[in-house]
């Protein structure tokens, strides 16, 4: 085996081990949640988001073993910096949502809305970081066939999951106040131009 193949399978696993340890932090969040009476929303289409992650690995270590992907440096450099920068933004995502984390949804807003952090330019940092990751991850030695399949199926699978989370969150008032107006995904480069106010009718009451 070739040792960019061995260091490859390695990041792999390291990639896995580290999906393993957010699940079990999320159990934990969610004990504590249902200790305050919030429950998990049901969520069927979950079973299929864990299944993608699992695929997403596991295709790209046989791919690159079956298929004897080679590693090209100039794909490598910056696949493997995306992916680093996925990662981080993942946990700067966890460390500042502290307790709402969770990899589930959870049917309740009742701990306060978490503004700061990346929510402080868009909605779904997370979704990002994760989409970014599985779709670098597997270019990082060619597997480009898991990286175009596996993007594309996560697409399907974000869908119908922002879908449901979004219903929930935005159900809550203080949360459509606080993020309804930033973008989902991508930060805008430049704020959204100030109306003026109306001007004022003599002797009218302003209304605010």
């Amino acid at each position: 085996m070739d040792l960019s193949v061995g260091m490859f399978l390695l990041l792999l696993a390291a990639v896995g081990l580290g999906r393993l340890i957010e699940m079990r932090l999320s159990r934990r969040h969610q004990r504590a949640l249902r200790g305050r009476g919030i429950a998990r929303v049901p969520e069927p289409q979950f079973r299929w988001m864990v299944a993608l992650h699992s695929g997403v690995l596991v295709g790209a270590a046989l791919e690159v073993l079956v298929a004897r992907r080679p590693l090209y440096p100039a794909l490598a450099a910056p696949a493997l910096a995306l992916v680093t920068l996925a990662v981080l933004l993942r946990f700067w995502v966890i460390a500042t949502m502290g307790p709402h984390w969770n990899v589930q949804v959870m049917g309740s807003t009742r701990l306060g809305v978490v503004t700061s952090g990346p929510f402080r330019w868009i909605r779904h940092p997370n979704y990002v970081a994760v989409f970014v990751e599985l779709l670098a991850l597997p270019l990082v030695h060619t597997a480009w066939i898991t990286a175009l399949v596996g993007g594309a199926l996560h697409l399907l699978v974000l869908r119908r999951r922002i879908a449901l989370e979004e219903t929930v969150l935005l159900a809550d008032p203080g949360y459509r106040a606080a993020m309804a107006g930033k973008p989902r995904f991508l930060p805008r480069l430049w704020p959204r131009p100030r109306r003026p106010p109306p001007a004022k009718q003599p002797g009218a009451w302003p209304t605010s």
